[in-house]
């Protein structure tokens, strides 16, 4: 049966846009590991229900995105309106100075992401499986672009870089993310492992482990880090346990997206003193008032203490 004018117009002019081929990409690599994961052919781990979780994340992350679009494009464009510079799509030197820029910007999101428990609530959901390949990388946020967390790409648009340069960098930098999800690969060149998040980067990243927690942040280069002070090399000596500290064993996609937000009112419901509700906002991950939480870095100190014993 031949396709109707109009259904073949439409057929004809439809091209696939980045976010599209980027969505191909992740499920055929995604099948790809976890076949080759199951004829023992590589090393790769996978669950059906933790992978299930991590597509249902990616789609209500999906739903929020294309919701909230709006917003996002209107507040890059109010500061755009203001730029300092005329900057062209078309000049390469502008992508370069984008690409370094955009991933000193993921850098401090992600970084704040771990350390201010109000974005933390919307970043936690990625971190909250306990295994790790490709699936793990689509495990998204159904929050974080309705707190703001796309709101330190800001100053790009008033140095000048248009909206959709801004989105398109984005939309690279994590694409770029998506292969490092994997335990197929070792290590890579030194040269390399020096300069890029990789594999073993990331998986310190991912690790509840007291040495790695909250470190490496880098989206693309790991410079960041190194420069920052918030590298971790993997250790071959200890092997990578992957979750949060406190790990909440589901795979309700609904419990992974709103769990830590859950907890959040809960304790400011318990808070004495705005001070406290405060902390229990923006502190970091882990706080209490009478200085007994959980934070890493507490958590770090003491195996750090126990170390050096």
């Amino acid at each position: 049966m031949g396709a109707r004018p109009a259904e073949a117009a439409v057929t004809m002019h439809w091209k696939p846009h980045l976010a599209d081929i980027f969505l191909a990409t992740y499920v055929v690599a995604i099948a790809l590991e976890a076949l080759l994961g199951r004829l023992g052919l590589i090393r790769s781990r996978y669950v059906a229900r933790d992978t299930a979780a991590n597509f249902a994340m990616t789609i209500g992350n999906i739903v929020m995105n294309v919701l909230m679009a709006g917003t996002v494009f209107a507040g890059l464009s109010w500061a755009f309106r203001t730029h300092w510079l005329d900057i062209s799509t078309s000049s390469p030197i502008a992508w370069v100075a984008l690409f370094f820029l955009d991933d000193f910007t993921y850098y401090w999101f992600h970084r704040i992401s771990h350390e201010c428990r109000f974005w933390w609530a919307a970043h936690v959901n990625h971190h909250s499986s306990q295994h790790y390949n490709l699936s793990t990388a689509i495990r998204q946020s159904w929050s974080s672009v309705v707190v703001g967390t796309w709101m330190p790409w800001i100053p790009l648009a008033f140095i000048g870089f248009p909206p959709a340069m801004i989105l398109t960098a984005q939309g690279f930098n994590l694409f770029y993310q998506f292969w490092i999800h994997t335990e197929a690969i070792d290590r890579l060149p030194r040269w390399l492992e020096y300069v890029l998040n990789t594999p073993s980067h990331h998986r310190v990243h991912h690790a509840s482990n007291p040495r790695y927690l909250d470190r490496n942040y880098g989206g693309v280069l790991i410079l960041w880090d190194r420069l920052f002070r918030t590298f971790a090399e993997e250790s071959r000596d200890e092997a990578v346990r992957y979750g949060i500290v406190h790990d909440i064993s589901t795979f309700n996609p609904v419990r992974i997206a709103f769990h830590e937000w859950a907890a959040i009112v809960r304790d400011l419901l318990a808070a004495r003193s705005l001070r406290e509700a405060a902390g229990v906002l923006f502190g970091p991950p882990g706080w209490r008032v009478d200085g007994t939480g959980t934070t890493s870095e507490a958590i770090r100190a003491q195996w750090s203490a126990r170390q050096a014993h």
